[in-house]
C-alpha cells in the first residue's frame, strides 16, 4: 500500500456526539492523499465509525492524557506530514491543499511546518473571531517573538509538520496535561521556520463542555511545569514572559486562585514594570478619562 502524503490525527475522549463531526471534515479534504487516524484514549465506550479506507482507529487500553495519544498517532502515522484535528472542531475541505501547496512553495530556511488561519465559532456555528499567525524563521522562538498587529499565536491547531522533524524532537512532552501545544512550539521554532497563512482552513468551537484548561488546580501545575522547563528561554524575553504572566495572572483570578494569581502578578511587574502597570490599569482607563473630563468640566464651569 503506497504512503499516504498527510496524516491526520484525532485524538479523542469521551466525545461519541462531537467526534463524527471532525472525522467527516478530515475524510472530506480535497486532497485525496491523506490518511485519518484516531486515537481513542480509552473512552468509556468505544470508538464506532463507519469503515472508510482512509480511516484508522487505535483504541488504547489505558487512559494516557492528550499528548500521549497524540504522539501514539504520529508514531502510527505513515504520511510524510502530520496534522491534528480536535474531537471538537473541524478542518475546511482546502486544509491539507492549501497547507501542502504553501509549503511547496515557501522560499523560508528548511525544514519548514505551516501554520493556517483559523476561525471561532460557537455552538451554533456563528462566527465569533479569526485567528491569523505569523510567520517566523527557523531559530526564532514561538510566542515569544514580537508579532504584527492583528496577528496570533493561538492558531496552533493548524500546524502541518513533517512527522520525522516532530518525532526528532521528542513529540508532545507527555507530563503535561495542557499547555502541550505551547511547550511543543518552544522546541519547534527553533529548529524548524514557521510558515503562517491567511487562509481560514480550521474550525474552532466554543462550548460548555469538560476542558483541562479550565481545571484551576491542573491549570497551575502545567503552567508552573511550563514556566520550570524554560525558565532561563523566558527570561532571555522578559516583555513576552511577563505578558504570558498577567494573562496567567488574570485567569487564575478569575479562577479563584488569588495568592497564585497576586504572585505572579508580582513577577510580571518585577520583570516589566512600566507594561505589565499599563495592562493593569487598562479596564479602568476609560473610567479615568471620564473622572478627568469631568473634572475639566466642573473646572470650566465654575469659571
Amino acid at each position: 500500500m503506497p504512503y499516504p502524503l498527510l496524516s491526520i490525527i484525532i485524538p479523542t475522549y469521551n466525545r461519541p456526539q462531537l467526534l463524527p463531526r471532525a472525522v467527516k471534515s478530515a475524510l472530506a479534504q480535497t486532497l485525496e492523499d491523506i490518511e485519518v487516524i484516531v486515537v481513542d484514549d480509552a473512552s468509556n465506550q468505544p470508538v464506532n465509525l463507519p469503515a472508510h479506507p482512509q480511516l484508522k482507529i487505535i483504541r488504547l487500553s489505558k487512559n494516557g492524557g492528550t499528548a500521549a495519544a497524540r504522539n501514539i498517532g504520529a508514531k502510527t502515522a505513515r504520511g510524510r506530514w502530520i496534522t491534528y484535528l480536535d474531537d471538537d472542531d473541524e478542518l475546511l475541505p482546502h486544509m491539507a491543499q492549501v497547507s501542502l501547496e504553501a509549503l511547496s512553495n515557501t522560499t523560508l530556511s528548511k525544514p519548514v511546518a505551516v501554520l493556517s488561519s483559523l476561525e471561532v465559532v460557537n455552538q451554533d456555528g456563528k462566527f465569533v473571531s479569526q485567528r491569523i499567525p505569523p510567520t517566523l524563521p527557523r531559530g526564532s522562538h514561538f510566542f515569544l517573538e514580537e508579532i504584527e498587529s492583528g496577528m496570533s499565536f493561538f492558531s496552533k491547531q493548524t500546524l502541518v509538520v513533517e512527522r520525522e522533524i516532530f518525532l526528532s524532537i521528542g513529540g508532545y512532552d507527555e507530563s503535561f496535561t495542557s499547555r502541550v501545544h505551547t511547550e511543543m512550539f518552544l522546541r519547534l521554532n527553533p529548529i524548524c521556520s514557521i510558515l503562517g497563512l491567511s487562509t481560514v482552513s480550521y474550525r474552532l468551537y466554543i462550548h460548555d463542555g469538560p476542558r483541562i484548561s479550565r481545571d484551576p488546580l491542573l491549570r497551575q501545575v502545567n503552567f508552573e511545569r511550563l514556566v520550570y522547563k524554560h525558565k532561563s528561554l523566558l527570561l532571555q524575553h522578559p516583555q513576552a514572559f511577563a505578558q504570558f504572566l498577567y494573562e496567567h495572572a488574570v485567569r487564575s483570578f478569575e479562577l479563584g486562585q488569588k495568592r497564585a494569581a497576586l504572585a505572579t502578578l508580582l513577577w510580571a511587574l518585577q520583570l516589566a514594570p512600566k507594561n505589565t502597570l499599563l495592562r493593569v490599569l487598562a479596564p479602568y482607563k476609560n473610567k479615568i478619562l471620564a473622572h478627568k473630563v469631568q473634572a475639566i468640566a466642573q473646572v470650566t464651569n465654575n469659571n
